[in-house]
């Protein structure tokens, strides 16, 4: 999964000329969601996005002090599935994101969690699979990507597959540099 978290004065989403979601100060979270994704990939970015210190700290004057939560401000989610999009040649693909009819349930079992954890009414949605605008108010600005886990874009593989190629690797190169250093022996010897 992936998130683009905005600190925000202000955002809101229109869908056919109509406020459907807005929100005062917060974070405006775009959330794409890969083929791949499961329930930890959504506990993962729930957790970072409302624990995420990205606001100042007035009493203190610390800089980045204090989240969402602490601050008590709003949390506006806008699914967004073109955030796993690569461009083959100049058409953009769209192929390891979720398919909508998975990711429509799972999109709302995100926003759930968040409500969950922190407020129903401070964490705010846009319509998933309408073309919605999105107004903002960016604060610094602030922007900061997450992803619940490494994902490489072209083959979609996950970090377990990822270590499972990188560890075959170091074997074949282990296997060929004992297999080199036979190999120059035997010319030394000879």
């Amino acid at each position: 999964m992936r998130a683009v978290v905005q600190r925000v004065l202000s955002a809101s989403v229109e869908v056919e000329g109509r406020t459907v979601s807005q929100i005062g100060p917060g974070l405006l979270v775009l959330v794409g969601i890969h083929e791949a994704d499961a329930d930890s990939d959504a506990d993962y970015i729930c957790r970072k996005v409302l624990n995420m210190r990205l606001f100042p700290n007035e009493e203190t004057g610390k800089a980045w002090d204090q989240s969402v939560v602490q601050r008590d401000y709003e949390v506006l989610l806008v699914s967004q599935f073109t955030l796993y999009g690569v461009l083959k040649g100049n058409k953009p693909d769209f192929h390891v994101a979720m398919p909508s009819q998975i990711a429509k349930p799972f999109y709302a079992s995100l926003v759930e969690k968040f409500q969950k954890a922190y407020s129903s009414d401070a964490v705010k949605d846009g319509i998933f699979g309408a073309m919605m605008k999105v107004n903002l108010v960016n604060d610094g600005p602030v922007t900061m990507q997450l992803d619940s886990s490494p994902v490489q874009e072209s083959s979609g593989l996950r970090r377990g597959m990822v270590h499972e190629h990188i560890s075959a690797y170091k074997r074949c190169t282990d296997t060929f540099w004992r297999l080199g250093i036979c190999i120059t022996r035997q010319i030394i010897a000879c």
